[in-house]
């Protein structure tokens, strides 16, 4: 994706800046909706780890430098999500946070509309199951 200015996606959302505001209202939005129950308790109470892997992730997704890559390897984002069971409800939960911080953050329409499709299509590939049994942070859904 390239912004109507050329940018790169990295670019065009603020560079480390701009992603570490999204990440950082992500997980707040993660938090404060009760409608994110299911999503947020398969995470650390604290989720400052969970932060730093998301942003890593993103700089080299968006087209930044890839710092998760440098650090951890190819991302495999489903094998690493494999443990966890991930429904269409967590899925949802996830990109509810994610689409209202992409909505209060992204004013370029067609950059919206391009980042909002790409992680719908993220999310959804991380679905693993049909139905999620409870899962807490530490144990995988099979334990």
């Amino acid at each position: 994706m390239q912004a109507a200015s050329n940018l790169t996606p990295y670019e065009a959302i603020g560079g480390e800046a701009g992603i570490q505001q999204l990440v950082h209202r992500f997980y707040a939005l993660m938090d404060e909706l009760p409608e994110a129950y299911t999503v947020r308790k398969m995470h650390p109470e604290s989720l400052a780890g969970s932060a730093e892997s998301l942003f890593e992730f993103l700089s080299g997704w968006l087209g930044g430098p890839p710092l998760y890559a440098n650090k951890k390897g190819h991302p495999r984002l489903r094998m690493r999500h494999a443990p966890y069971a991930v429904d269409q409800v967590v899925r949802n939960e996830w990109m509810q946070c994610m689409t209202q911080a992409i909505e209060e953050q992204v004013s370029d329409p067609p950059f919206r509309t391009w980042l909002l499709a790409s992680f719908a299509q993220m999310a959804s590939h991380m679905i693993n199951t049909e139905s999620a049994p409870p899962c807490h942070f530490g144990m995988p859904a099979s334990a």
